[in-house]
């Protein structure tokens, strides 16, 4: 059986085996602000998606009095627009930053050690090995969540700005731009369910993905919720892989 070791990522791949506790840097700046600006961002999408699909009941007195939806409304576009900004921004790192900035758009399953990792983080998860593998930057499971989670941001922000084209109608820039995703899906309904059903896809990454942040960061051998905070992924013992 091939070393761990071998996965691009992984510990041994430096040299950096062998001390009871090391540290190394990981995540760069714009990617951390990215992580924590695509945090925020997508609280406030949620929330005010939820909104506008199951809106809150009547105000009391003149409706003239009340802006709620349309304040919602402002929040959602505003938020869904800096995301995309953003995201334009996080797929130019990836050309300019260092390895690990790219990890989110590639999956190496050419790679038969990789694979392999792939069923051991799993089983790792599932409490079925005792001991998990050391990775700088994401291990092969969380990889690939991460991978299918920019694939839900991408169609999630085309369906989301080609409703928000429908809105503008048919003459306007954003119609040009995103109008042909109502080529794809002729009836405007099937847009927004496949927009609300991405809003649970990624509701339920993010519980996700914060469950395994915290798992990790107590039982695994790496630091997990630090290193989106300075960048340095801290290794806490020196058992080899």
């Amino acid at each position: 059986m091939a070393e761990i070791s071998e996965i691009p990522g992984t510990l041994d791949a430096v040299g950096a085996v062998g001390t009871d506790r090391q540290s190394i840097y990981v995540y760069e700046a714009p990617v951390r602000i990215w992580h924590w600006l695509n945090a925020l961002t997508i609280c406030l999408l949620a929330v005010t998606g939820y909104l506008i699909a199951s809106p809150l009941p009547s105000m009391p007195g003149e409706a003239s009095n009340w802006y709620t939806m349309g304040y919602i409304r402002f929040v959602h576009f505003a938020s869904g627009q800096v995301l995309a900004w953003a995201f334009l921004y996080r797929v130019y790192w990836a050309f300019v930053g260092n390895e690990y900035a790219r990890q989110l758009f590639a999956l190496p399953i050419y790679n038969r050690i990789w694979r392999w990792g792939l069923f051991y983080e799993l089983r790792w998860y599932l409490f079925l090995v005792r001991y998990p593998k050391k990775y700088i930057g994401h291990n092969p499971l969380a990889n690939t969540a991460m991978f299918l989670f920019v694939i839900a941001m991408v169609l999630m922000m085309l369906t989301g700005f080609a409703l928000y084209a429908e809105g503008e109608g048919r003459d306007s820039l954003w119609y040009t731009l995103f109008g042909w995703m109502f080529r794809i899906f002729p009836n405007s309904q099937d847009v927004h369910t496949v927009h609300h059903l991405g809003l649970w896809f990624i509701v339920t990454f993010v519980i996700l993905h914060v469950y395994a942040a915290l798992r990790e960061d107590i039982v695994s051998r790496q630091s997990m919720l630090s290193a989106i905070v300075t960048g340095e992924r801290t290794f806490r013992d020196s058992r080899p892989d």
